[in-house]
This record gives C-alpha cells, structure tokens and sequence, in this order.
C-alpha cells in the first residue's frame, strides 16, 4: 500500500452527456503520407475496443473506447475534464441503460468511459451519465518529489506500484515511450485530454515506426524525459507514467494517447518492465 492523503479527499458528483461523433461537410482528412481517410474515430458510443485490446490496427482514426461523454455548458465541462481521473466510478442516469456503470479510462476530447461490451451497447448519443469524480489533490505522502495527476486512490491501490527500502517509487510498465514519441499535447494542462504518440502508425511507412504499434488501450506506459508536473513538456532527466486511453490514429502528429497519472524526477522511481502493467480486469 502506498501511503497517500486518500482519506483527505472529496468526491463530486460531475453530470455530462454522452456526445455524438462530429463531422463537417469536408469529411476528409490526409495522413501522415497524405492519404485521404474517412473513417471513425471521437465521440458518440465505440463498440468492441476495451482495457487490454490492441491501441493500434483499427480502420479508426483517434480512436475514443467505449463512450465520450461532455457537458453542455463549457465550464462544467473544463470541470468534468479537469476532474474526471482514470478509475472514477460512471453511472448511467437516462435510456435503457440507466443504473448501468463503468469507469473512467482517461480524457481526451472528451472523458472516455469504458463499460461491459453488453451496457455499452445499451447506451446512446444524449444519454446523461454522472461521474464520482475523486483524485485531483492526490499526494504520495512518502514520495514528494513525485506529482499525482487524475488517479482514483483506488485505482493506485491496484496498480503495479510499491516503495522500494531506498525511497523510491516502483512502478511496472508495459512500454518504455521515448522522448521523440511525443506529439499533440505537449504544452498543453497535464489534467486536461491526452499526450497523442507518435511512432505508433501501424499499416503505415516503417520510416514513422517507432515500435510502438504494440501498444494496449489501458497499457500503463513510462514517457521519457517527460515532465508534466505543471503542464507537459520535454525536461530531461524526468519521467511521466501514463494510462493509454485512446486508440488508433493515422494524422501526422497523433497517435495513441497516454492520460497522465504521475510525473517527477527519473531519480525518483524504479522502472520495472512487466507486460501485464495494464488496467483489463483492474477496473
């Protein structure tokens, strides 16, 4: 058990709705090698992609599992965004899949939920959904260097983490993702949407590879040279673990996204390498 200020904590009931796929009349975009795609990808409810599927092969494009859920009103949803964190119980409050529940898998555009595949396909566009919303705060009391960003504390207590007799921080990881990985996102809030990586283009040039096309949706995954206590950007000598939420994408620039849930020195963790570090069956 990792020693945390859990106990400090507040929850708060957060309400959004699930929100439709987007388009304009245009439809197309290009990727990487210019290629017109026309394909799904954000919003609405996404059958068949959970915690422990492949990331990487879909005929998507930012591939969102399970449902995008938003608010209407733009500043209850930058608090359903800042607020949400990976592991947050999500209840289902209208249609005929009222009462069902699932959990919260990261952010991106939206808050993305992941749901039994039966209740998934029970829930429609406009259905509201209220989250339990509970994290944002969270401190390892025994590890200050090391910030917690969009962690359930009862998520934490699932994961593959401990304190090592050093002090350090140990944590199991599916991936190692390198510096050059990292594409869209960076600059932006760490409490906000994803870290979109690079590298991850399956089906496409071997020239973009970055051997990342393994990835997992729920893979906890560890950015090199990543810092993202206070925003997201490159400072050596730091790490960023991180959830993959969202899937597929074939822009230049984008790819799978990791949701951040802990950043601080590299000299303050132990990196394990364990291919089962993935949230299918943690939630």
């Amino acid at each position: 058990m990792i020693r945390t200020n859990g106990d400090r904590l507040v929850t708060q009931i957060l309400t959004g709705e699930v929100w439709p796929a987007l388009a304009d009349r245009h439809g197309y975009k290009v990727d990487a090698d210019g290629t017109p795609i026309l394909l799904p990808g954000m919003g609405g409810v996404t059958l068949g992609v959970h915690p422990g599927d492949p990331a990487t092969g879909y005929a998507a494009d930012h591939l969102e599992p399970g449902l995008s859920v938003r608010a209407r009103d733009g500043g209850a949803n930058m608090a359903l965004q800042f607020l949400s964190c990976v592991g947050n119980t999500v209840t289902v409050r209208t249609g005929p899949a009222a009462g069902k529940t699932g959990k919260v898998i990261g952010q991106h555009a939206y808050v993305l939920v992941d749901m039994a595949e039966e209740d998934l396909a029970e829930v429609t566009v406009g259905d509201q959904v209220t989250v339990a919303a509970r994290g944002q705060g969270l401190k390892l009391l025994d590890h200050p260097a090391i910030v917690a960003k969009n962690l359930d504390p009862g998520l934490l207590d699932r994961l593959p983490v401990r304190t090592l007799p050093d002090g350090r921080l140990e944590v199991g990881v599916a991936v190692r993702v390198p510096a050059a990985a990292v594409g869209a996102g960076s600059g932006m809030v760490s409490e906000f949407a994803n870290t979109d990586l690079m590298g991850a283009y399956a089906g496409q040039g071997e020239d973009l590879s970055l051997g990342l096309e393994a990835l997992r949706i729920g893979d906890l995954v560890v950015i090199e040279d990543a810092d993202h206590r206070f925003g997201r950007g490159y400072r050596p000598g730091y790490l960023t673990i991180g959830v993959i939420s969202t899937g597929h994408c074939r822009l230049f620039g984008h790819g799978p996204g990791p949701s951040t849930i802990l950043s601080g020195p590299a000299d303050a963790f132990s990196i394990v390498d364990n291919p089962d570090a993935h949230l299918g069956g943690l939630l």
